[in-house]
């Protein structure tokens, strides 16, 4: 929760009695801001608000006495001397932070009645929706401001306390800004894409990562989906192996033609070789249309995991002509029983039910909303959930979230993207588990910054007994042996140094996207074998002392680690 790292605050001053004393009641207040906010965050999230507004007008009465103790005229003049200014202008820009998030977010989004944000008896109040849209809106201005007011502050010379004060509010506006960004652009996009403007139609795609593909999974199944005034029904439903392959291919861009050939716009099951989702949705929706002559407004994607999840908020879903799924066994039900019980093509049309069945169950059951928005949060922060659609306008307002399923055009800090596909022709993938560590390493002297990069992939796969369906085609050469392309993404602008496997100099094939060269290796992991790719890479010219990882979803979430360090001088 916002303001809880604030209990580190402890300024060092210089400045005199008075702005000694003022500073020391403003850390008090602070401090007891950050403990209220806790409690808030604690109260707003078991829906006591009565409690909840309780506690914001004390929280309010300690913000605005710490913003009264850092702007009188003797602070004032603190800030604009030798040593202490810098520390005292922080903590005064910490102060006003706390204040406008206390006086301007958190009232409005108290506001905001979490069940309307739930359907309801089938469907989703899209009137109401609309109204929260302009509260949620008002406070995630708020949130950006008080981010931008502190990103404004210099932090080099800052004594530690205040410059990890700073470094942590900033982290947490950061986290907040997510949820009030996101919340802002669901409120504005859903009551179009749910009908409220007339009719819409989408692809309800189920991304099976038994099979990996960049994005999460192989497109097996698919539903179409109608929504009208923000009621869905279920309108037809097929999957990728009855839209066969096409000859002549799809026009494919040349980045992912020289790096995929032709694979993208010839096969239904390849379109998201790339990461980017937004080119394999338009891909897979032209292949429905001309296949089965049905034209959709967008692409949603999901996986066996994000139903699972659903699943523990809504309760058990019977899926027809199948078993029941429950949140603690759909995964393990969609990606290995199924495997043995059923044939492929029976397995695709499970996929589609079970998919069509949570989302059919979610929108008619009684759900807390509360719940269901928190796993729906993790689902899109995972990348398990990706949408697109064919409208330009909505497009751009999805742009830059992890709803998009895209690298960032720019990078903010440089970001590595680790992807991953499948090249066994199996559905090994259900029993890989990956795990990466990203190392920011020396600086350049023509600005870049050198980064280590370590992915390791362990199988625990047995060594015998699995069906046909699952080690299918066994293109490693044995049928329990996974074959995975790792393509590493270097951050925009940077370059692919070196890559090493098991400790040894290994061929890295190699490509670009936009900004980014791209190279991609072949690990091959037996039943209980580990394998280590090692990665050198280059930053652009920005010499930031941290980094993020993009990552492909699995089964089982990765294990990640970023260790950073000192920025680089300039």
């Amino acid at each position: 929760m916002l303001l809880v790292g604030l209990v580190v605050v402890s300024v060092l001053l210089t400045a005199g009695g008075w702005v000694t004393l003022r500073g020391w009641q403003a850390r008090s207040h602070l401090v007891n801001a950050a403990g209220l906010a806790k409690d808030l965050s604690a109260q707003v999230l078991a829906g006591d608000v009565d409690r909840a507004q309780r506690t914001l007008s004390a929280l309010q009465q300690q913000a605005t006495a710490a913003r009264g103790a850092t702007g009188d005229p003797v602070w004032w003049l603190g800030q604009r001397t030798p040593y202490a200014g810098d520390d005292l202008t922080a903590v005064r820009q910490i102060s006003v932070a706390v204040d406008d998030l206390a006086r301007q977010a958190f009232p409005t989004l108290l506001r905001v009645d979490l069940a309307s944000l739930v359907p309801k008896q089938g469907r989703l109040d899209v009137n109401r929706l609309r109204e929260v849209s302009a509260e949620v809106s008002r406070a995630d201005q708020a949130v950006r401001s008080s981010s931008e007011r502190l990103r404004a502050v210099a932090t080099g010379g800052l004594v530690a306390q205040v410059r990890d004060a700073v470094t942590a509010l900033r982290a947490e506006l950061d986290q907040l800004g997510d949820l009030t960004s996101a919340a802002d652009r669901g409120a504005r996009l859903l009551p179009p894409l749910l009908g409220a403007d007339g009719p819409r139609s989408f692809l309800l795609v189920s991304q099976n990562p038994a099979e990996l593909r960049a994005t999460g999974g192989m497109f097996g199944a698919y539903a179409v989906l109608r929504a009208d005034s923000g009621r869905v029904r279920l309108a037809g439903q097929g999957d990728s192996s009855r839209l066969r392959f096409f000859d002549p291919p799809l026009k494919v861009g040349p980045e992912a033609r020289r790096l995929w050939s032709d694979l993208p716009g010839r096969y239904p099951a390849d379109v998201n070789l790339s990461p980017d989702f937004p080119a394999a949705a338009a891909l897979y929706r032209e292949m429905v249309r001309r296949r089965t002559g049905t034209t959709v407004d967008g692409v949603l994607a999901v996986d066996p995991v994000v139903l699972s999840y659903l699943l523990g908020v809504i309760g058990p879903v019977t899926v027809p002509d199948g078993p029941t799924l429950a949140g603690s066994t759909a995964v393990r039900t969609l990606l290995s029983d199924s495997y043995r019980d059923l044939d492929t093509y029976a397995q695709d049309t499970f996929f589609a039910r079970a998919a069509v069945g949570v989302f059919n169950a979610l929108f008619t059951k009684t759900v807390d909303p509360k719940a269901l928005l928190t796993v729906i949060r993790r689902s899109i922060q995972e990348r398990r959930i990706l949408f697109w659609s064919v409208r330009s306008d909505e497009q751009r307002a999805l742009a830059g979230t992890r709803l998009a399923g895209q690298l960032p055009e720019k990078d903010t800090v440089p970001t590595v993207g680790v992807f991953l596909n499948d090249g066994s022709g199996a559905k090994l993938g259900y029993y890989l588990r990956f795990s990466a560590t990203l190392t920011v390493g020396a600086c350049q002297p023509d600005g870049r910054r050198e980064l280590r990069l370590r992915v390791t992939v362990r199988s625990t796969a047995p060594r015998s007994g699995l069906s046909e369906s699952v080690t299918g085609l066994a293109l490693s050469g044995d049928k329990y042996t996974a074959r995975t392309f790792v393509s590493v993404h270097t951050p925009s602008g940077g370059a692919v140094l070196t890559g090493r496997l098991d400790g040894r100099d290994t061929a890295m094939g190699g490509g670009t996207d936009r900004r980014r060269q791209v190279a991609v290796a072949n690990v091959e992991v037996g039943p209980g074998q580990t394998r280590t790719l090692d990665v050198t890479l280059l930053t652009g010219q920005n010499g930031a002392g941290t980094a993020d990882l993009v990552l492909t979803p699995t089964v089982t979430p990765w294990t990640t680690q970023i260790v950073t360090a000192p920025r680089c001088e300039q």
